[in-house]
């Protein structure tokens, strides 16, 4: 590893699709640079298509990046996969699972290939943990979504790699087991790379959080850093009882807002400058406004306003 203890780090990292009947490309990732230290707890955040899974399926050696390279624990990634392969589990939600046998099977499968010692002792114990033991002879095409998820992590919590890749670990599950998750992952002592849409996941157990849209990493850093960065921005909460698209549409453009997104029953707006409060004043008072408020953002808002 570098002198800096990185156990994962990227370098200029770009992947491009060449979209043969459309005659075009798509830049999934643009030029990412991250570094994630040894232990970390580290969140990745974006909308649909941002690029989060093709950088997962980069770091995993599932995909290779069209250019520039990625570092795991002291492998590159496109010269020693199968070096990267014995230091890394991945989990994709429910898909890396086996559908047409039992769970018990699914995870003895998983324990044998990666050479798992007292498997069955093991498998039992964490599925008690998930409140899945009562479900280990059923075949997996019975379960429901969330039991597909429990089952998964089962599986990968079992296989104690040194470096956890997580893809919507905690999707359609309810709240007492999504906080029983976080808990649990808090007291690893592994680096977990966690992608989640769940703000809730992020902000209890990620050490740092990194945003990324169309490819590109907006902000990262922990979350004293981005409250610095919230603190610096002009941020408006405006609720409106009717017309929120007309006005959204208005305000579009404007060169004295840097950005604008739908909140609850109105509207996140960022003036680019505080003077700036007047010019959308002179457009406000022609909509039925019922509030406007001057906040700090919290760390979903600020998500909210990047993508």
């Amino acid at each position: 590893m570098s002198k800096e203890n990185n156990i994962i780090e990227t370098f200029n990292l770009s992947k491009k699709y060449h979209l043969k009947k459309r005659k075009r490309s798509i830049l999934a990732l643009d030029d990412v640079n991250i570094k994630i230290k040894e232990n970390e707890k580290f969140g990745l955040l974006g909308p649909n298509g941002a690029g989060k899974t093709t950088l997962v399926s980069i770091l995993t050696t599932l995909m290779q990046p069209t250019t520039g390279y990625a570092i795991i624990d002291g492998y590159n990634v496109i010269k020693n996969p199968v070096a990267v392969r014995n230091k890394i589990v991945l989990m994709l939600g429910n898909e890396m699972i086996y559908y047409r046998i039992t769970g018990y099977d699914n995870l003895k499968f998983f324990c044998k290939v990666y050479q798992v010692s007292n498997y069955k002792e093991k498998i039992y114990d964490i599925a008690k943990e998930f409140q899945m033991d009562k479900w280990l002879n059923e075949y997996v095409e019975n379960y429901s979504m969330g039991m597909k998820v429990k089952l998964s992590l089962c599986r990968t919590l079992l296989l104690n790699p040194k470096i956890f890749f997580l893809d919507e670990p905690t999707f359609g599950l309810d709240v007492k087991t999504v906080n029983f998750i976080i808990e649990k992952l808090k007291k690893l002592n592994k680096t977990i790379f966690l992608t989640s849409h769940n703000m809730n996941v992020i902000e209890k157990l990620c050490d740092r959080i990194a945003f990324i849209k169309e490819g590109k990493i907006q902000a990262i850093g922990d979350k004293e850093y981005l409250k610095e960065i919230m603190k610096q921005k002009i941020v408006l909460k405006i609720e409106l009882l009717d017309n929120r698209n007309e006005l959204k549409s208005e305000l579009n453009g404007k060169q004295f807002i840097t950005n604008i997104c739908d909140y609850k029953n109105g509207l996140i707006i960022e003036l680019k400058e505080r003077k700036n409060y007047s010019n959308l004043l002179s457009i406000l008072k022609n909509y039925n406004i019922q509030s406007i408020k001057e906040s700090e953002l919290s760390i979903e808002d600020l998500f909210l306003t990047i993508i």
